[in-house]
């Protein structure tokens, strides 16, 4: 399907790797902070997505410390933040498991955000992506580092019909915030 041709309403599926994260001694990875960069970074992708008229409707966000502290830091730059759920599955979670995730998205939401960890959510966003605008679909290919940001549009009438393939990548951002 067409993302520009579709039935349905526009809806998109923003995709935010968490922000930089610590390596502390004897923290389980699932534990692990933001390193200072991180917590510099998560406001600014917040800022990021505010500018570009990307605020969700409605946020996944893994349950891993850096994820959830990435969502915090970015969702306290909006006047409103959406609802969140924090979902298990999108840690360390494969293709499958993040459209099984993206799939029970509330039917009224329109724009989802989606928080997690590499390599699952650069796969998605290639698997997702039919076309893009610019050169975002090569600059995912080649890296997509802490911090960054997809935005995936498509046309369908429940989060259901998202399927390889049928989005067109809006773009790609990298949002990074000044040392003070």
């Amino acid at each position: 399907m067409n993302p520009r041709t579709g039935a349905g309403p526009l809806r998109r599926l923003v995709v935010l790797r968490h922000a930089k994260s610590a390596w502390p001694e004897g923290v389980p990875d699932h534990e692990r902070p933001l390193a200072g960069r991180g917590r510099r970074d998560a406001p600014e992708a917040g800022r990021a997505l505010a500018g570009a008229d990307c605020v969700p409707d409605f946020a996944v966000c893994s349950t891993a410390v850096r994820a959830r502290r990435t969502w915090e830091l970015a969702s306290a730059e909006w006047a409103t933040p959406p609802p969140v759920r924090y979902d298990e599955r999108v840690y360390a979670a494969e293709v499958p498991d993040l459209l099984t995730v993206a799939r029970g998205t509330p039917p009224a939401a329109q724009t989802l955000l989606l928080v997690g960890h590499n390599p699952g959510l650069e796969e998605l966003v290639l698997a997702l992506a039919g076309s893009s605008l610019d050169d975002s679909l090569e600059t995912v290919r080649e890296k997509f580092p802490t911090s960054a940001i997809a935005v995936l549009a498509w046309y369908g009438h429940s989060w259901d019909a998202l399927v390889p393939g049928c989005a067109l990548l809006m773009g790609v951002m990298v949002p990074r915030g000044r040392k003070n």
